[in-house]
C-alpha cells in the first residue's frame, strides 16, 4: 500500500515522502496514528507543501533540543549489577533503567521508548542512542560495572564517579562522547574504559 506520510516516522521516512509499506502497518498504525494517509492524486498534490512546512518545523525542533543532545551526549551514567564469572549479568539493565537514570544525573525526562537499545545482559561500556527527532540522535555512555567492585584505575575519573554526580564530571569528557557518538549504537564503545575484570 502507497502511503503519504503527515509526519516524521521514524526509519520510515520525513512528512511529505509517499512510502510503500505493509497493508496492515499502514491500516492499523500509520492511518489510525495521524501518521500517514492514503496516496491519493489529491494528496500527492499537497504533497510538497506538507514537505516544506515539515521541513521547517523540523529544522526549528531540532535548534531547540541541539543544546539537549550536546548534554546527552558528554552524559556517562553508570549501573552496579551482579554478574556472573564470564560477565553476563544476572537481569539486565532495561531502556526504562537507563531512561530513569538519566533523569536523576541530568534533570531530562526522555521517554523510555527513545531509548533505542535492546535490554544490556554483559558487563562493559557501551553507547546507546536517544532519539530527540527523526534526524537527532544522541549517544548516551553507559557503563556497568560488577556490584562490590571499583571501575578499573585506566577508566575516566567521570566513570567512576557515582552516578549522582556523574553530570559534571561528564561535562569534562565530552569531547571524548562527542568523537564516539559516530560509533554504530548498541555496540560496545572503544576501550576507553575496559570492562571490569572478571
Amino acid at each position: 500500500m502507497r502511503v503519504l506520510l503527515l509526519k516524521d516516522v521514524y526509519k520510515l521516512g520525513h512528512a511529505g515522502d509517499v512510502k510503500k509499506v505493509a497493508d496492515g502497518y499502514a491500516r492499523n498504525f500509520l492511518i489510525p496514528q495521524r501518521l500517514a494517509t492514503l496516496a491519493t492524486a489529491n494528496a500527492i498534490k499537497q504533497a510538497e507543501t506538507l514537505r516544506q512546512n515539515a521541513s521547517i518545523a523540523r529544522a526549528k525542533l531540532n535548534a531547540e533540543l541541539s543544546g539537549v543532545a550536546e548534554k546527552l551526549n558528554a552524559l556517562i551514567i553508570t549501573f552496579s549489577v551482579k554478574a556472573g564469572e564470564t560477565g553476563k549479568l544476572y537481569g539486565s539493565v532495561t531502556s526504562a533503567q537507563i531512561a530513569d537514570e538519566i533523569k536523576k544525573t541530568s534533570g531530562l525526562d526522555v521517554d523510555r521508548r527513545n531509548v533505542g537499545h535492546q535490554p544490556l545482559r554483559e558487563l562493559g561500556e557501551y553507547k546507546v542512542p536517544v532519539r530527540l527527532t527523526t534526524d537527532l540522535i544522541p549517544q548516551v555512555k553507559v557503563i556497568i560495572y560488577r556490584e562490590g567492585e571499583a571501575l578499573k584505575a585506566s577508566a575516566p575519573a567521570a566513570a567512576a564517579t557515582p552516578a549522582a554526580v556523574a553530570p559534571t564530571a561528564a561535562a569534562a569528557a565530552a569531547p571524548a562522547a562527542t568523537a564516539e557518538a559516530a560509533e554504530e549504537p548498541g555496540t560496545p564503545a572503544a576501550p576507553e574504559a575496559e570492562p571490569v575484570a572478571e
